[in-house]
């Protein structure tokens, strides 16, 4: 099972490397990706076409990032705006906050999508990527004594 998934992935234009780990309860896919990746296209295809093969797993897809010391710093900064959007759910703001905090790292280049299940950010800066997918629906941490 985990070939003919594999497969789909590292077609999509982007991905340099998958790494695949399936078990009962989930999958572990591991991607490297090029500023040619689309990652809110990659997670469409991987739900559309690998469904039969995912099933009712979970999935969960690490992304390696070629980053740098900037988009780090810079990402570390901005995130606090974007934990925010997240947080109270006005996910249009994130596109806008990250527009206007670009100007602050000249040549930086962001992308943000969403779907029904997470958002999907993209940074890009002399050549160094970093993917960033944020679920729009946040883990419960433990139990409520009332649920």
């Amino acid at each position: 099972m985990e070939t003919p998934l594999t497969q789909i992935v590292s077609e999509a234009p982007g991905v340099e490397n998958v790494t695949m780990d399936l078990t009962n309860e989930s999958v572990h896919i591991n991607l490297k990706l090029n500023e040619q990746a689309n990652l809110r296209e990659l997670y469409q295809k991987l739900e559309q076409e690998g469904a039969g093969i995912i099933g009712k797993r979970n999935l969960d897809v690490k992304i390696t990032n070629e980053s740098s010391p900037e988009l780090e710093k810079w990402w570390s900064v901005v995130l606090f705006d974007i934990a925010q959007a997240m947080e109270t759910r006005q996910y249009a703001q994130i596109p806008q906050t990250l527009a206007d905090k670009a100007a602050s790292l000249p040549g930086l280049k962001t992308e943000s999508e969403m779907d029904a299940k997470n958002v999907y950010i993209e940074l890009t800066y002399n050549g160094k990527s970093k993917f960033i997918i944020l679920p729009r629906v946040s883990a419960k941490i433990g139990v409520w004594p009332n649920e």
